[in-house]
C-alpha cells in the first residue's frame, strides 16, 4: 500500500471514557492509502477496539489489536482484503496472546474488534466480539455486524426474545474475542437483510457504496445506551461531525457507564465507484467505436462518389 495524502471517504471519529471510569480501553485506527500497479484505487482502513481486562491490561489489548491489524493491511497490496483482515485478528490475537502469557499484570487480557476496508467503492468487514458496524443507505440504518454474545446466542435459538435481552445479566459475556489460548475466528458476515443465510452475508463482502451512504463503526458503550432508531435519527438529521459529537454526548448524558467510541465513514457525493468507472469506459469504447466506423463509411462514401476507389 502507499500512504495518500486525503482519504476518499469522509472520516470522523470521537472517544470519550464515559462518566464512570478514569480510563478510557477503547482505542480507534484509520489510514488511507493508494493500491500500486497500472490501475491505482484509493484505500481506508478503519478499526475500533474495545479492550477487556481492567485498567491497563484492556488498554494494551485493544492498543495491539488496532496496530497489528493496521500494520497488515499496510503491508498489503489491496488485492484480497478479506484474507488481509483475516490476518490481520490472527496476528493481533497472537500478539495479545503472547504479552498476557509473558506478562502478570495482562494475564487475561482481551479485546474486541470491529473492522473494515473500503478499496474505491467496495466494502469489506470483519468483527470479532460486540464491537458494531452499521451502514446507513438511503435513511435506514442497519447493523450488518453479528455481535459474538451469549445474549446474541440465545436469540438465534429462541432461549430469550427481544425483551429480554435488552436487561439480560448475560448482556456482555463474549463467545468471541481477541485473547486468550485459542485463535478466534473472524467473522465476515456482512448482513444486508433480515433473516438471510450466513451464506448470503458472506456473499456481500465488496458491497458498492453509493454517494451518501455512512458506516459507523462504535464500541458497546453506545449501543447499550441509544438504540438503531436513535442513531439513525442522528445520522440522517444532522451532519457528520454534529451527528458523532451528538451521539457521543448523548450516551454520556445517559450515565455514560462505559467508554464510548463511535467512528463514522461517509461516502462523498462525488464518490466514483468502481462499477460506475466499468460502465464509463464501456461507453466510451461503444460511441469510439461508432465514430471510427461512421468515419470510415464517410470516407468510403465520398470515396464511390467521387470515383477515387484504393482497389480501382
Amino acid at each position: 500500500m502507499i500512504p495518500s495524502d486525503q482519504p476518499h471517504l469522509g472520516m470522523i471519529a470521537l472517544s470519550h471514557p464515559g462518566e464512570r471510569r478514569s480510563s478510557n480501553e477503547d482505542r480507534y485506527r484509520t489510514a488511507h492509502y493508494t493500491t500500486s500497479g497500472s490501475q491505482p484505487q484509493p484505500v481506508i482502513f478503519a478499526a475500533v477496539a474495545d479492550g477487556i481486562g481492567g485498567h491497563q491490561a484492556g488498554e494494551v489489548a485493544a492498543e495491539l489489536t488496532v496496530d497489528n491489524m493496521l500494520a497488515e493491511v499496510a503491508a498489503s497490496n489491496g488485492a484480497r482484503p478479506l484474507e488481509t483482515l483475516k490476518k490481520g485478528v490472527l496476528r493481533a490475537w497472537s500478539h495479545v496472546h503472547q504479552q498476557s502469557e509473558q506478562l502478570a499484570q495482562y494475564e487475561g487480557m482481551g479485546s474486541t474488534v470491529a473492522a473494515v476496508m473500503v478499496i474505491s467503492s467496495r466494502l469489506y468487514t470483519v468483527t470479532v466480539g460486540d464491537s458494531r458496524i452499521y451502514l446507513l443507505h438511503d435513511g435506514q440504518l442497519r447493523q450488518i455486524s453479528i455481535d459474538h454474545t451469549w445474549v446474541q446466542e440465545a436469540l438465534d435459538h429462541a432461549i430469550i426474545t427481544h425483551e429480554e435481552a435488552r436487561n439480560h445479566p448475560n448482556a456482555h459475556v463474549l463467545r468471541r474475542h481477541i485473547g486468550g489460548g485459542k485463535a478466534p475466528e473472524p467473522d465476515f458476515r456482512l448482513v444486508l437483510n433480515a433473516g438471510e443465510s450466513d451464506r448470503s452475508a458472506l456473499n456481500n463482502q465488496g458491497y458498492v457504496l453509493t454517494p451518501g451512504d455512512q458506516v459507523l463503526l462504535c464500541s458497546d458503550g453506545l449501543t447499550d445506551l441509544l438504540s438503531g432508531q436513535e442513531i439513525q435519527t442522528a445520522l440522517t438529521e444532522r451532519p457528520p461531525q454534529d451527528a458523532v459529537r451528538f451521539l457521543l454526548d448523548t450516551a454520556c448524558s445517559r450515565g455514560g457507564h462505559d467508554n464510548v467510541t463511535i467512528l463514522l465513514l461517509t461516502a462523498p457525493d462525488t464518490l466514483v465507484t468502481a462499477d460506475f468507472k466499468i460502465a464509463r469506459f464501456l461507453l466510451m469504447s461503444f460511441f469510439s467505436v461508432l465514430l471510427l466506423l461512421l468515419i470510415t463509411g464517410l470516407a468510403l462514401a465520398l470515396g464511390w462518389w467521387f470515383g477515387i476507389w484504393p482497389w480501382m
